[in-house]
């Protein structure tokens, strides 16, 4: 396990790997907190180049990440019912579980109305701006260790597992305990929320 700023052979954009528990792999179940701890750190690198070059300097290069985000936060809503606002419901299949023998073809359509249509972004909206709002303070309240580690890594590109475990010790890294994320959008919270004259 490795930190590093050397540019991928096939041209993808950022991109977090997650290793989790042996458990969890086992098992293949996810819990809520778990999940949405991972928007948060996903969202990391977006907002490391935000705090540390500007909100109008970031770049394209967290783009898997963000990726990564939406559909995590989409799949909760829609497909594993971890919304108390749209309920224990499934408007999708599951990702990779296509119909048997195209036993599909012979469903009748779920249709949705736009009212919980609506609903459903709104809280996929909620829990992407939300995980922003939470690694923002992680990293806020983490500077001193975040400028460090930039340093380190435009100077030595690679950082180890062990060389970022003691940073974390010599900066006496703050942790943030978990709680659900929270109820408001908070789009005013986040960068970009004025939208070029002409456009809706």
């Amino acid at each position: 396990q490795k930190i590093s700023i050397i540019p991928r052979s096939n041209g993808a954009g950022g991109l977090t790997f997650f290793a989790p528990q042996e458990s969890r792999l086992e098992s293949g179940m996810y819990s809520r907190q778990y999940l949405e701890s991972q928007l948060a750190v996903a969202l990391g690198g977006r907002l490391a180049e935000e705090l540390i070059y500007g909100a109008e300097m970031v770049t394209t290069g967290a783009s898997n990440d963000i990726q990564q985000v939406a559909n995590i936060a989409s799949r909760m809503v829609k497909e594993w019912g971890m919304s108390s606002n749209v309920g224990n419901i499934a408007v999708r299949e599951p990702a990779g579980r296509g119909p048997f023998m195209g036993m599909g073809m012979l469903r009748r359509p779920t249709t949705w109305g736009q009212d919980i249509n609506t609903k459903m972004d709104s809280e996929v909206e909620r829990l992407v701006n939300n995980a922003y709002i939470l690694a923002k303070k992680i990293l806020n309240d983490n500077r001193d260790l975040l400028e460090h580690l930039t340093k380190v890594l435009v100077d030595q590109e690679v950082v180890s597992a062990e060389e970022f475990q003691m940073m974390l010790v010599e900066f006496k890294a703050q942790t943030t305990g978990y709680e659900v994320l929270g109820d408001e959008l908070n789009r005013e919270k986040l960068p970009f929320q004025l939208n070029p004259s002409g456009t809706a």
